[in-house]
């Protein structure tokens, strides 16, 4: 490894002892109003936090997609260089399961922790996180840099494509330290009730990327390489945004020196909750893998730039549903720890009422209007035509993937992990990367790719659903009956 290829590592240890030069300060004794789920309307809360947390989602997603608005609408070659892009997504999406690892595996553990007035415990939690995120993000880095070629060409890459992906992706990994502090300490400004910060921490990155990237993609002609590099800047400035709130007198419970250690306890119970987070986030990249790389085989580049876009188009309309779990998850944690469990019963209705009502009307504008969607992301006219069946399979029943996130978040929020991480297999590695690899070889081709998706949304929603009615439920009717 190079010296710059290190420099972001280090810059991040400098930031963030250069701002926290008072060292610790006593944790608050008090909760405040802003940071208490456990009086008013459960409903209010979640969407006093949802509401950011959407808007915030909504920035990140630009933050995400816009790489891929402008790439593809460059002109002669868009469509290689958009499937370039796509081909690193499976790295990308496993520098986020670490990040989800280490960083939200936390903040359930966190969120109950406050609820029950164990704040000291919270701000080790909190210390673990960071310290964790740290030395994993140097690990995936150097990982990245030595081993990706025959990565990429494991997932899918051909000589053609190669190029962009590998231009893309040797700027992007010098932002790993950036990207994974910035996702994964976020998740503890929002579970202090800090919503609106948590939404500026994305924003600010967010809107440097919006504006970087026309610059460096066309202004100075650097084309991929111009859109790795803003996203870099980009997830640097949110970095250093959110490490300055959490060390400030501002927050609930701080970061400081002293909390920044693996704790080998606390590591464990992160893992136990956050490896539900990573295998949704690692499934998400072995089903990427797997169809990348089966329709290279059947379709060629063509189509996996197709599903390039149709996964951005995914990640569009899954961002409200995204927002009130998101929102729901530290209420539902805080309500739990404090043993209001009426409260958390009523945040698991919200939850479910609100996401499948969002997720019906998404599925139906995919239905209608498919080419509008599909145009955002690319004006290539073959990639078009033969795009619009396939992602109309792809959003085929999209309203189930409401239930899986109900589920989901639910199992996560009370801290069952056994279920959240089986259901987080169940859909992804059980259903969808076996029906990919197999319904192309009974004659469906590449709409076989697609059609696998709404498969496991039917049968990977209801059953988690269904569990966690019938688990969760119980166990707080049972923690009700003996107070």
């Amino acid at each position: 490894m190079g010296t710059s290829k290190n420099l972001p590592h280090g810059l991040i240890f400098l930031v963030f002892w250069f701002c926290d030069l008072k060292g610790c300060v006593n944790i608050r004794k008090t909760t405040t109003a802003k940071t208490d789920f456990s009086t008013g309307p459960v409903w209010k809360s979640i969407v006093a936090q949802a509401i950011p947390l959407t808007i915030a989602q909504l920035v990140q997603l630009l933050y995400n997609v816009v790489d891929r608005v402008y790439l593809g609408h460059m002109g002669s070659g868009d469509g290689m260089a958009l499937t370039g892009v796509g081909l690193t997504f499976p790295i990308v999406t496993l520098i986020m399961a670490f990040a989800a690892l280490f960083g939200n595996g936390g903040v359930p553990l966190f969120s109950i922790k406050r609820g029950a007035g164990d704040d000291k415990t919270a701000q080790n939690i909190l210390g673990n996180s960071f310290a964790l995120l740290l030395v994993s993000s140097v690990i995936l880095t150097v990982t990245g840099y030595i081993f990706a070629k025959p990565i990429l060409f494991a997932f899918g890459a051909s000589v053609d494509s190669y190029i962009y992906a590998k231009e893309y992706l040797d700027i992007y990994l010098m932002g790993t330290a950036f990207s994974m502090i910035s996702t994964g300490m976020n998740g503890y400004i929002n579970a202090q009730g800090f919503s609106k910060t948590g939404m500026l921490s994305v924003a600010i990155g967010a809107v440097c990327n919006i504006i970087l990237d026309p610059v460096f993609i066309f202004g100075f002609g650097m084309g991929v390489a111009g859109a790795a590099l803003a996203t870099v800047i980009s997830q640097l400035v949110s970095a250093i945004w959110v490490l300055k709130f959490l060390i400030s007198d501002k927050a609930s419970v701080r970061l400081c020196r002293k909390s920044i250690r693996i704790r080998k306890d606390i590591t464990r119970n992160i893992f136990k909750i956050g490896t539900s987070n990573f295998i949704m986030h690692g499934s998400n990249c072995l089903v990427q893998v797997v169809c990348n790389s089966t329709l290279q085989v059947f379709g060629g580049d063509i189509y996996v730039g197709i599903m390039t876009v149709t996964n951005s188009v995914r990640e569009v309309f899954n961002l409200p549903v995204m927002g009130i779990v998101n929102g729901a998850q530290p209420v539902i944690s805080y309500n739990y720890g404090a043993k209001q469990y009426e409260r958390v019963r009523s945040g698991i209705n919200f939850n479910t009422i609100i996401g499948a009502g969002y997720t019906l009307i998404a599925w139906l504008l995919v239905i209608i209007f498919p080419q509008f969607w599909f145009g955002i992301f690319s004006d290539d006219v073959q990639m078009l035509s033969q795009g619009i069946e396939a992602m109309k399979i792809y959003f085929f029943g999209f309203v189930f993937m409401s239930l899986q996130f109900a589920g989901q978040s639910t199992f996560q929020a009370v801290g069952d992990a056994k279920h959240a991480i089986f259901f987080s297999l169940l859909r992804k590695v059980v259903i969808v990367v076996p029906l990919t690899l197999l319904l192309p070889r009974l004659g469906l081709g590449v709409i076989g790719v697609f059609a696998a998706e709404p498969v496991s949304n039917i049968i990977g929603g209801i059953a988690s659903y269904l569990t966690m009615r019938m688990t969760v439920y119980k166990k707080i009717k049972n923690k009700s009956a003996v107070q």
